[in-house]
């Protein structure tokens, strides 16, 4: 399904990430998350998780599901730390920052394995994937 991937805070992620808690399991858990409608949710079958694929296929990565009506049809939400970065495209078209907001994104529903952010780190960055 292709949505659009909006990235932002969340008060959690800022007080986690604040605190000096990214290696945390609740870290993990509120940013390793994909925020979806409910009309979305149940058309994937209402996943657990999802893979987040950049509009070229060249990046993804599996995160955990919320289904909220936080988010319109079409569109979801992902919190503004590693593993949205994955799937962002880092060309800033001159403006020097990449596009955070409104990014084309393909989701499906997956059984793969969430990474934690140390994980992301040595299998995605440093490994190459």
């Amino acid at each position: 399904m292709e949505v659009l991937l909006i990235t932002g805070s969340t008060i959690d992620e800022g007080r986690l990430a604040k605190g000096g808690d990214k290696f945390t399991d609740d870290y993990t858990m509120e940013c390793a998350s994909c925020w979806i409608s409910p009309v979305d949710f149940v058309s994937l079958c209402s996943p657990d998780k999802v893979k987040v694929t950049s509009r070229n296929g060249k990046y993804s990565i599996v995160v955990y599901t919320k289904c909220t009506d936080s988010v319109q049809p079409g569109q979801v939400f992902m919190p503004r730390a590693i593993w949205s970065n994955v799937v962002i495209d880092p060309d800033t078209l001159s403006t020097g920052s990449p596009l955070y907001k409104g990014a084309p994104v393909n989701i499906e529903p997956s059984e793969e394995e969430v990474l934690s952010a140390e994980d992301v780190v040595l299998k995605v960055y440093i490994g190459g994937q």
